[in-house]
């Protein structure tokens, strides 16, 4: 007699003191800005047997946008880009994941931005599981990279000339830790 045993999907929160959002924009085909958010927070179901995520969820204070030189950390905040009084939460709600092996796959959901929902797809890798150095819970972490065009989420100033790229890579690292139910 052969017994099955299956996995049930596990509930992880992120860790707020353990998660980076970054971004990197163009300026003016010089260098890239490098910025990040400091307020994110969110969670996810996922059952590491079968590689399936049942349901995520990440929101990101615009407000909370930062790149170390407070005057273009205003600007980004104003209606040329995050508008943030408007549109206080950015929101990623991922409707998918396709692993490519154990540790690698493509992560897809719907990323809201000023109101616009667009389909986005990252790149993850799930960099390790385990008990925690720190406390020893139950720690999933891991590395998200993609890129999106602004200009979809009606984002277009500065856009002639290349002066602010189009293109924004997006930096995403975590340590999301497992909740009992």
């Amino acid at each position: 007699m052969t017994t099955v045993v299956r996995a049930e999907p596990e509930r992880f929160r992120i860790d707020e003191s353990h998660v980076s959002v970054g971004f990197l924009a163009g300026h003016a085909r010089f260098a890239d800005v490098l910025g990040q958010f400091t307020d994110v927070s969110g969670g996810f179901v996922y059952d590491a047997q079968t590689q399936t995520l049942v349901s995520g969820r990440v929101e990101v204070a615009a407000e909370t946008v930062f790149t170390g030189h407070d005057e273009r950390d205003g600007h980004l905040r104003g209606g040329d880009f995050l508008a943030v009084d408007a549109h206080p939460v950015i929101a990623f709600e991922a409707s998918g994941y396709e692993p490519v092996d154990d540790r690698q796959g493509v992560l897809s959901g719907d990323l809201t931005l000023l109101g616009v929902t667009r389909a986005i797809e990252l790149d993850l890798t799930l960099n390790r599981r385990g008990d925690h150095p720190i406390g020893g819970a139950d720690t999933l972490g891991g590395s998200a990279r993609g890129t999106i065009q602004r200009s979809e989420f009606g984002m277009d100033y500065a856009l002639q000339g290349d002066l602010v790229s189009d293109a924004i890579e997006l930096i995403v690292e975590f340590e999301a830790v497992r909740q009992d139910d």
